[in-house]
């Protein structure tokens, strides 16, 4: 168990009688630095400190990380296995459990076939434990159908970049150098709410003189500091991103000499922005033409600029469209692989980079590896100790699983560390499906939603229970440190998949005695390949700070800013796209006038089966709410405060109406980390990207009606 050394010049927060570990928080991708501080005499853990000498936070928590640590003995933790008997849980022993799994699962795959089962994987695990999830379903089970909550996530970047730069990183330059850029294109990134320890980067820059433009649809807290906001109507951000670049181009800011010379396509691109004046941009997107025409100057006319993005801009039907169009804003600037510019999206779950990366994907083997690509199912086969032809061939993305259960194909699945019980689009499609199941197991250390329909429930430990990696959102590989041994009969997710495989006879093949161990087959596994991770060790990690991948050998010093000299694509040069505008996959209709959209609050994370456990953050946003415009809510005779109902094509939900000036009036905002009645996923839109599978989150047509009180 690695502790707190004091180092020179750093605050020391030890107190007699405790002992800090240091670490990283549970959360989002920006992974804070923070100690877990413990209590010498008992080994429990009394509370979290910030670490102040991390470079990339220097001391800062949200309020989800300063009570991180009220999850891990939380009266709601499961601590023993549960089995569903006549209807309610019971619980049992692991030996119970893990032989009714055995059972279950042998008499599928022998009835049904090997495919009967599948594994739905999560990121905010280790990156040891999210290969494993790809080997246990692959090796152990012997399933094409694995696929993972990220898909719900990160998957329209990932499938941007690689078809932009031909690598998937989430940032193409070190986040501790955006203090010194001159300009930000924040798109679809409420960023002070959702990675709110990274505002104190864009104010630092801001104090040098730097500006800001930002695109949401609602003056959210980031747009209120913004020299542009740019209020466009949700699922228009390809069109405003054409617009954009049509002045960049008109207006002779392109760094041509860059473009030729690193850039494919350009002629292209350039030809299909030609129609997207301002006036033409604003009409598609609602966004005022000088705002546009100001935004373009900005941007255009700053040395240094980053492009960064979330899920507001990938979380739709045309997600890769929309971050292959915003990259290219930095594409013709030439930025990409220069100081303190570049691209980078704003990571949602704690590890959606390295969670992506090594093999949870339908599609993919550890290191970004194709799983058709014959040579890369040789080499990961032999590091698994298999024949390449028992590799299972790609199989679907994660909602198109619930199409193969509802069709009869997948009969089994086991759910990891995800609760997409509320987090799948059109969600009551998702229950139906579950119920469908013949068997359904879920690791977890609470009860989610998607374990109430569980056959088998199994007690996971939190992160600081295990040791392992994670990668943040820079592409930094970091080390997360065991606080405390496993509380009650709780297991490791890797220990969990090794008593299985033992029973199903792939033992040997999951033979591990702690984490190093599979960090060591890990880095095997990923070189040569393009996320290579092999020349990362826990030793350098701890020493540098984190090591950024690629990193091919241990005398690499890791890559901090991408391509520098040349792009990840076959001939070096980035591709642009030319992009026709779409309408999203849904528009306002006469029955459905309205747009929904949705998103976070600060002082919850993804589902909530975490965050609303936790007393605080409760009390400061305990249930969903409908957000709308005055003026909106005024033709439809409503106050703040009211209950209204709210509609789509899939489904309905009551809420309670919160006024703010702060949005469109022609759209209306619901945050989605609750579950069952509170669901807001029972109304979006699963319409899929073409090339990532992410389903439309971020728009669909809607309509509300006032509820009449009660009598």
């Amino acid at each position: 168990m690695s502790e707190y050394i004091v180092k020179p010049g750093v605050i020391n927060l030890q107190r007699e009688g405790e002992k800090l570990i240091t670490t990283h928080c549970s959360y989002c991708g920006m992974q804070c630095g923070m100690h877990i501080r413990v209590s010498e005499r008992t080994g429990e853990i009394k509370g979290v400190e910030p670490r102040y000498d991390w470079p990339v936070t220097l001391g800062k928590l949200c309020p989800k990380g300063v009570t991180a640590y009220q999850q891990i003995d939380h009266p709601d933790r499961i601590k023993r296995p549960l089995i569903k008997k006549n209807g309610e849980f019971v619980e049992s022993s692991w030996d119970e459990a893990l032989s009714l799994i055995e059972r279950k699962f042998t008499e599928l795959q022998e009835k049904h076939g090997k495919d009967s089962l599948s594994v739905f994987g999560g990121v905010s695990m280790t990156n040891e434990k999210c290969y494993l999830v790809g080997k246990y379903a692959r090796v152990a089970l012997g399933t094409r159908f694995i696929d993972y909550n990220g898909r719900f996530c990160m998957s329209s970047a990932a499938g941007g970049f690689n078809q932009t730069f031909g690598l998937d990183r989430g940032s193409t330059l070190p986040w501790t150098e955006l203090e010194h850029s001159d300009c930000f294109l924040i798109a679809g990134s409420n960023t002070a709410e959702c990675h709110p320890t990274s505002i104190q980067m864009f104010w630092k820059a801001r104090d040098k003189g730097a500006k800001m433009i930002v695109v949401d649809p609602r003056e959210t807290p980031t747009a209120r500091i913004a020299d542009v906001h740019l209020d466009l109507k949700p699922g228009t951000d390809s069109a405003l991103a054409n617009g954009l670049l049509h002045l960049i181009i008109k207006e002779g800011y392109v760094d041509q000499k860059y473009v030729d010379e690193r850039c494919n396509n350009y002629e292209e691109l350039k030809a299909s922005v030609e129609a997207f004046t301002p006036e033409y941009t604003a009409s598609l997107t609602g966004v005022d033409k000088e705002k546009i025409i100001k935004a373009a100057h900005i941007f255009g006319q700053s040395p240094r600029s980053v492009v960064m993005f979330a899920r507001g801009v990938e979380q739709q039907s045309k997600g890769v469209d929309n971050v292959t169009l915003y990259s290219s804003l930095a594409l013709l600037r030439g930025q990409i692989g220069k100081f303190a510019s570049g691209v980078a999206t704003f990571t949602g779950q704690g590890n959606g980079q390295g969670g992506r990366e090594h093999g949870q994907k339908s599609d993919l083997l550890p290191g970004y590896r194709k799983l058709t690509d014959p040579e890369a199912v040789k080499y990961i086969s032999k590091v698994w100790g298999i024949k390449p032809e028992d590799m299972p061939k790609p199989g679907v993305s994660a909602y198109e699983m619930f199409d193969e259960i509802h069709n009869g194909t997948i009969k089994a699945m086991h759910v990891i560390c995800s609760n997409p019980a509320v987090s799948s689009p059109n969600v009551e499609y998702a229950w139906e499906a579950f119920k469908r199941l013949d068997f359904l197991v879920v690791n977890d250390f609470f009860l989610s939603e998607t374990a109430e329909f569980a056959d088998v429930v199994l007690p996971t430990t939190t992160w600081a229970e295990d040791e392992g990696t994670t990668t943040n959102l820079e592409g930094r590989v970091i080390h997360i440190r065991k606080a405390i041994e496993p509380l009650h009969e709780s297991k490791t997710d890797w220990e969990i998949f090794g008593e299985i495989a033992k029973r199903l006879g792939k033992g040997k093949h999951f033979d591990y005695k702690n984490p190093r161990e599979i960090f060591e087959e890990f880095r095997i596994a990923t070189k040569g390949g393009k996320a290579d991770y092999s020349g990362i060790t826990y030793e350098r990690i701890d020493k540098e700070d984190g090591v950024f991948w690629p990193c091919p050998s241990e005398d690499h010093p890791g890559t901090p800013t991408i391509f520098k000299d040349k792009f990840s694509t076959p001939d070096g040069k980035a591709n642009l796209p030319a992009v026709a505008w779409k309408e999203p996959g849904e528009i306002p209709t006469k029955e459905f006038p309205l747009r929904l959209t949705t998103g976070r609050v600060v002082y919850h994370y993804l589902s909530g089966n975490q965050t609303r456990r936790i007393d605080f953050l409760m009390e400061q946003c305990p249930v969903p709410y409908a957000e709308m415009h005055p003026e909106l809510a005024s033709q439809y005779n409503m106050r703040d405060g009211e209950m209204i109902k709210l509609s789509t094509p899939r489904s309905s939900m009551e809420l309670e109406v919160k006024l703010t000036k702060a949005t469109r009036n022609d759209i209306v905002f619901v945050p989605y980390h609750w579950g069952k009645e509170l669901s807001v996923n029972k109304l979006t839109n699963p319409s899929l990207d073409p090339i990532s599978r992410m389903p439309e989150f971020k728009v669909c047509s809607a309509k509300i009606e006032k509820l009449k009180k009660n009598a």
